[in-house]
């Protein structure tokens, strides 16, 4: 009989360091209607499901364990849906309509979707130019002078941006945020390179930071790549100031 209380003092300690996460979902969608969503998330370089559930009348559901917080994606089905959340423990809001998405309930996604939509009103504002540059030919603006102006904003928007993630990832460097949203940002690279700001956000992150999986791998393979382009003797990918696919690939698998 001791041995049995015993044990299950143990269970009820171990079920202790485990959380609950509930996400509850709605969308006016139609499509997602009927459809399998997934939460999935990066773990051992490849992408896996975490969870599932159904989307009926327009309403859906994801609850669980969860050991650690954690950074995922929503999919439906194999289709990202573009919407990163925070599985952490709490009550997680998500909301899909077609012009807005949005996750909120939680201090990190509450975070997370703050920042978001600091970073949509620059893009917005980005795009905005486009549209100014044609209003102003049609005013019979001239060109050099519309490009004159257009590119100085241009450039203060860039600049905002690149302030706005640099410093939302260092102040987030040692949660789950500074280093999903490192992905975010690298995940459309063509292939792994030091720019200035991904070299400034390493020389303030954190040792948590800098030692996440993916960042550590990023900055590995980044630095070998910038190293060999150093050191090319090549004069064609010297000229352009990129290396060859091929030699980029083989950096990456570790054979050059």
């Amino acid at each position: 009989m001791k041995k049995i209380l015993y044990m299950l003092a143990i269970l009820a300690g171990m079920t202790s360091c485990s959380e609950s996460y509930n996400v509850q979902g709605s969308s006016s969608v139609s499509l997602l209607d009927g459809s399998k969503l997934y939460l999935k998330a990066i773990k051992d370089q490849q992408l896996q499901n975490i969870d599932s559930c159904e989307v009926i009348h327009g309403k859906f559901k994801f609850t669980g364990t969860l050991d650690t917080t954690m950074m995922v994606n929503l999919f439906m089905d194999d289709r990202p849906l573009m919407m990163p959340l925070v599985l952490e423990p709490g009550n997680i809001v998500v909301r899909i309509d077609d012009s807005s998405r949005k996750v909120s309930g939680t201090p990190l996604n509450e975070l997370l979707y703050s920042f978001m939509d600091q970073h949509n009103q620059l893009s917005n504002r980005m795009n905005e130019l486009g549209h100014r540059e044609s209003q102003m030919l049609l005013d019979g603006i001239d060109e050099q002078e519309i490009a004159r102006q257009l590119s100085v904003e241009a450039e203060q928007i860039a600049m905002e941006e690149d302030t706005l993630v640099t410093n939302f990832i260092v102040r987030n460097s040692d949660n789950v945020l500074g280093p999903g949203v490192f992905m975010m940002i690298t995940a459309g690279m063509e292939y792994p390179m030091l720019t200035p700001q991904i070299e400034h956000i390493m020389s303030q992150a954190s040792e948590a930071f800098k030692a996440d999986s993916y960042v550590k791998e990023y900055y590995k393979a980044a630095s070998e790549i910038q190293a060999k382009m150093q050191g090319m003797d090549s004069p064609a990918p010297a000229a352009s100031g990129e290396p060859s696919d091929s030699v980029i690939q083989n950096i990456l698998n570790g054979k050059e």
